[in-house]
């Protein structure tokens, strides 16, 4: 009997120590992946807040008027042609 005892007490201290063994590897991979997560997690760009679009700015009629003139100056020198000029025209007087 006594080496029946023998051999079960080893074979209980060799697997208490691979269960320690194990746990603790365990333990550590979970802390390496926790602090590459954190590491992955400050590395990025922070959520980008989506702001609505600017409103169109308010053209006044100073301004219609300073593009209509430089819309005259174009098609004088000839890079408009009357059909270009008429369109952009009417597109600075609509909008």
């Amino acid at each position: 009997m006594p080496g029946l005892i023998r051999g079960v007490a080893r074979t209980a201290v060799v697997a208490g120590t691979a269960t320690a063994v194990s746990n603790r590897v365990s333990r550590r991979q979970a802390g390496r992946w926790a602090s590459q997560e954190q590491q992955q997690y400050a590395q990025e760009p922070p959520p980008q807040q989506y702001a609505p679009p600017p409103p169109p700015p308010q053209t006044g009629m100073d301004d219609k008027l300073a593009q209509l003139k430089e819309l005259g100056e174009l098609k004088a020198a000839g890079v408009l042609s009357e059909p270009e000029f008429e369109q952009q025209k009417a597109r600075i007087l609509a909008g």
